[in-house]
């Protein structure tokens, strides 16, 4: 085998975190963590499929734990490279690779085993002449059993980060679960809890200092922002005071104003 210098680019390398583990509770989890098993003790290729954040990359480093993860949406001859010298790799995106023999040459020559992942279906000559096994992780939205622990996760993780001080006042049950981008977006909306939960009156007024700082600029600005009082003071009052009459009365406000108020947002912000 010859010797390759490697220039190794931030684009081809993943630095991966493994924010998850891979949690299987679902039955479809469970089924794609013993396929997982399975490969572990096996010296087969294979393909991840799913959408983003379904946790491709985190089973993948479940089977191959001391592999590189590389990007194959960048330059091929780089690709072709850690190839050339890695007896095991993940390749991540698979399906933007545009001159698959000259890949699969390069896996037979080196005997490379790949586990590779990809959110699109490849073609079946390129599945068959790659892989010896398939496993396809379905959305999180179709695995209910896997978002609370995933969302407990993902609590520890942000308590970690920032300290436990909040952890307890915080019922990860009553919150509203982003699933729009699987793991990435449940993430997100467990952080964005706990950092709300956390901040003190000038910490909202900061961060809201900070959003208007990038909104204003117009020649209404006001009125026109004032949208970012209302709404949350409406939301909030449906859900503490269940009535638009006991929100007038809490609120000071006359009850038509608050009709009108209420009328003007629940088009746009979904208000009851």
């Amino acid at each position: 085998m010859s010797v390759v210098v490697v220039n190794i680019t931030k684009k081809m390398v993943v630095d991966v975190v493994d924010h998850t583990s891979y949690i299987a509770k679902s039955r479809a989890s469970l089924e794609a963590l013993k396929s997982a098993n399975l490969l572990k003790s096996l010296n087969l290729s294979a393909l991840i499929l799913g959408e983003s954040g379904t946790g491709k990359q985190t089973l993948a480093k479940f089977i191959l734990p001391e592999a590189n993860i590389v990007d194959a949406d960048g330059d091929i001859q780089e690709l072709l490279a850690f190839i050339d010298i890695s007896d095991t790799l993940i390749i991540k995106n698979f399906d933007k690779i545009n001159n698959y023999p000259k890949v699969k040459s390069a896996i037979e020559l080196n005997n490379t085993r790949v586990i590779a992942t990809s959110k699109v279906e490849l073609s079946e000559k390129v599945s068959d002449d790659f892989f010896s096994l398939k496993i396809t992780l379905s959305p999180l939205s179709q695995r209910e059993e896997d978002i609370l622990p995933l969302a407990q996760k993902f609590f520890e993780e942000v308590s970690g980060f920032f300290g436990n001080e909040n952890s307890n006042d915080i019922s990860l049950k009553d919150l509203n679960f982003d699933l729009s981008n699987n793991c990435y977006s449940l993430r997100k909306s467990v952080y964005l809890k706990y950092l709300v939960n956390s901040l003190s009156e000038e910490g909202v007024m900061d961060v809201m200092e900070e959003f208007l700082l990038k909104k204003l600029g117009g020649r209404n600005d006001y009125r026109e922002q004032l949208y970012l009082f209302d709404v949350p003071m409406l939301r909030s009052g449906f859900k503490k005071f269940h009535s638009q009459l006991n929100m007038s009365e809490k609120f000071g406000l006359n009850r038509n104003t608050l009709r009108k108020k209420i009328n003007d947002y629940k088009d746009k912000y979904k208000l009851n």
